[in-house]
């Protein structure tokens, strides 16, 4: 992943920098290879020590908010924490809801058959979802969701919970990308010796917008990151071809 793909600054003053990070960038530095692009490493160049608030998965990508010094740290924190940060994600998703607007509260808990993933569980710990269907395709749906609480891949097993899996997924669901082949049908058409590319080949879920207080100064703030080109992409197709 190229830097300027993976990081594009949003915002940032003395206390905050939110940005709108890449999908497959990492927040914290890997274990095994340290030298991978990442968030942390990254953010302490970019503005001397930083203080990593709240994460998204590696392969979601979207707005997130940073500290840059103890106190915004620790504010954000609690509001993060006091569930007073308002998350709002797009998902692109596989069939349609049964209803146009809808919450899922259901627990959510590790798999303990499968580490590092998640599921329903009468034992897990809360988790509420809200969603709201923006448009619809012939096969795929696309929405915007709200999470009122910070469970680990929560949308993505949520989705899942209700019939409608992410539409790319390698954990929870398809990993082999979506194609215009598949929306054209019989009307695509390949150069000879050429292999068709995938619209987009990653997790189908992109943090739109954060809305939180400035830890500092208290005035409301809200930051949406725009959409990147492969999620573009495959939106532009659907609404072309898949309506």
């Amino acid at each position: 992943m190229k830097r300027k793909d993976a990081i594009e600054i949003l915002h940032e003053d003395e206390d905050i920098l939110v940005i709108n990070k890449g999908s497959g960038l990492l927040s914290l530095p890997d274990r095994f290879k340290p030298e991978l692009l990442n968030l942390k490493d990254w953010a302490d160049q970019h503005c001397g020590r930083i203080w990593i608030v709240h994460r998204l998965d590696r392969d979601t990508s979207g707005v997130l908010v940073l500290a840059k010094n103890e106190e915004a740290h620790r504010n954000l924190s609690l509001q993060f924490e006091n569930r007073e940060v308002q998350k709002h994600y797009l998902a692109l998703v596989k069939g349609r809801p049964s209803t146009s607007t809808g919450t899922i509260d259901r627990p959510i808990g590790p798999n303990p058959h499968r580490p590092g993933r998640m599921i329903i569980s009468k034992s897990g710990k809360a988790a509420l979802t809200s969603f709201e269907v923006l448009e619809q395709y012939r096969a795929y749906s696309l929405l915007q969701v709200a999470i009122h609480t910070g469970r680990t891949h929560q949308i993505r097993v949520h989705a899942k919970a209700i019939g409608c899996p992410l539409a790319i997924d390698p954990i929870y669901g398809d990993d082999k990308g979506i194609f215009l082949s598949q929306l054209k049908g019989k009307g695509y058409q390949i150069g000879k010796n050429q292999e068709e590319r995938p619209l987009i080949q990653r997790l189908s879920l992109h943090a739109k917008q954060l809305s939180f207080l400035h830890p500092v100064n208290r005035n409301e703030v809200s930051f949406e990151a725009p959409l990147h080109k492969d999620f573009r992409a495959v939106l532009k197709q659907l609404r072309k071809w898949s309506i």
